[in-house]
């Protein structure tokens, strides 16, 4: 899924670390660092989604979304450091079309961002299973055994963990941030290289002993695993 996404956040840190993750998964963002050039950015661009902070300096994100709402009726994922009800009821009543409170992980912004945009586009998705295949690699989820090509493959909980997740998204390229955050729970750290080296191994097990590689990069977007043609 792609699409154009506006952020307005002022904690400089986290607009950069959302812009990241969201530009690795598909998308294009803008950021905006206050209410005033979140606004104007809002009104005047043609975004299909919008992930707004709460609490913003010149205008804070409600008044911010209800002179918004005036005009646009384009999906908005409200952030906010509040956990109490009222603020999460303020904000959907002044049209907020999610919540998300402070501090989440990388990939639930994501997935709550890809339900809104497919509520918004009407696509459905497909039921979980615990039997995965692509090509001649079969994943068992409950008994934890991969085959390819009928031979079983080894692998450590993290690397299963990883194709797991590869494989269940399978032609879906997956952000080196997202996989970080998914796999090995790291969030807002962008110097390490633990995943690239996961999948260095993952490839020599899964890929390097059959002729036909499965699993993908994608130069400057992240991974993915799917079978290509020749």
């Amino acid at each position: 899924m792609s699409g154009k996404l506006l952020v307005i956040e002022d904690e400089s840190r986290l607009a950069h670390y959302l812009q990241q993750g969201l530009t690795e998964a598909g998308y294009a963002v803008e950021v905006a660092s206050d209410g005033i050039d979140g606004l104007h950015l809002a009104m005047e661009g043609d975004h299909d989604l919008l992930v707004l902070d709460r609490m913003l300096p010149g205008i804070d994100g409600v008044a911010l979304l209800k002179a918004f709402r005036s005009t646009k009726q384009t999906p908005v994922l409200m952030l906010t450091a509040r956990s109490q009800v009222e603020d999460r009821v303020s904000g959907l009543q002044a049209g907020a079309d999610d919540y998300l409170v402070k501090p989440f992980a990388f990939p639930e912004l994501l997935a709550r961002v890809q339900a809104l945009l497919r509520r918004s586009h009407g696509v459905s998705t497909a039921g979980d299973s615990t039997q995965l295949q692509l090509a001649d690699l079969d994943l068992d989820l409950l008994r934890r055994r991969a085959l390819r090509a009928g031979q079983r493959i080894d692998l450590s909980a993290k690397e299963f963990k990883l194709l797991a997740l590869l494989l269940s998204r399978q032609g879906q390229v997956l952000s080196r941030t997202e996989l970080a955050s998914l796999v090995w729970d790291m969030n807002f750290d962008s110097e390490t290289n633990v995943v690239e080296v996961a999948i260095r191994r993952l490839r020599a097990k899964l890929d390097a002993p059959f002729a036909k590689p499965l699993l993908h990069t994608v130069r400057g977007m992240g991974y993915v695993l799917e079978e290509r043609e020749p």
